[in-house]
């Protein structure tokens, strides 16, 4: 009979008044994702949808793209937002994601001083954009943190073969910092910097800034979604995982970020279909 009891009590125990949102806390999945998405307020406008829907929390690690993709190769999440396609599809290629789909993208803008020293704003291609910079020593102020950002914009400098660590500490600044701190340090100095357009519509410090070069192709921000791969990592939630990931390219979840706006301006275009 004591035996017995202490059955039931084990079965009903999850049920009692006060464990229930302790088992129902277990049911979220963490998400290694870039500072943009999570600093534009789209999570918060999105998430709670899906949460609603399927009852599993989303818990989101913003950082930059590259600190997202070590954390993930090391097991610390479910799922992968990143925006620097070439380095998510060798997080991929070396068995650290299942697979990579294309998730939404915007674009990257030049920003720099209303006045122009190195007079970039006539410039259409932006590597040429950085290299009149460059020409002119005029300030630059750089992430430097391996975000998909920086990538970009070291790409850009490729494309014209400059490197401009060279001249760290003169007129080319490196911050190790978010796009938050880099726009401000920007500002402060009249600098030019390279930005995503999600982080500068939300920036509300601009003071001189504003934007130079834009509309370039080579300025495309694809993002990317990922599920880690539990080959890899056995700790992933792989059924959470994915379907949090079905949920974002479902129409439900596309049509919710497209939907998304700041200041009445979209931030994010679909191309998952």
């Amino acid at each position: 009979m004591y035996r017995f009891i202490i059955s039931l009590m084990i079965f009903f125990l999850p049920f009692l008044p006060g464990e229930t949102t302790v088992f129902a806390a277990e049911r979220f999945i963490l998400v290694q994702s870039t500072t943009s998405t999570q600093n534009s307020g789209l999570y918060d406008a999105i998430l709670p949808q899906f949460t609603e829907k399927t009852g599993i929390e989303v818990r989101v690690v913003a950082v930059g793209t590259g600190q997202a993709i070590k954390n993930a190769e090391r097991c610390d999440g479910d799922v992968l937002v990143a925006h620097a396609k070439a380095a998510e599809e060798a997080f991929v290629a070396a068995g650290y994601g299942v697979s990579r789909t294309d998730l939404m993208y915007n674009d990257f803008v030049l920003v720099g001083p209303a006045p122009d020293p190195a007079g970039i704003v006539s410039a259409t291609d932006p590597a040429v954009a950085l290299s009149r910079i460059a020409a002119a020593s005029a300030p630059f102020v750089s992430r430097s943190d391996d975000s998909g950002t920086h990538k970009k914009e070291m790409e850009l400098w490729k494309q014209v073969a400059l490197d401009p660590t060279t001249a760290s500490g003169s007129w080319y600044r490196e911050t190790g910092s978010g796009m938050g701190a880099t726009l401000n340090i920007a500002a402060a100095m009249k600098a030019y910097t390279l930005t995503d357009r999600a982080t500068w519509t939300t920036f509300a410090n601009k003071a001189d800034l504003k934007i130079l070069v834009q509309g370039s192709p080579a300025l495309l921000n694809q993002y990317g979604i990922i599920l880690v791969n539990p080959r890899h990592c056995s700790n992933v939630r792989l059924d959470y995982g994915q379907l949090f990931i079905n949920w974002m390219l479902s129409d439900q979840g596309q049509e919710a970020i497209a939907a998304f706006r700041v200041k009445g301006e979209q931030l994010f275009f679909l191309n998952s279909r």
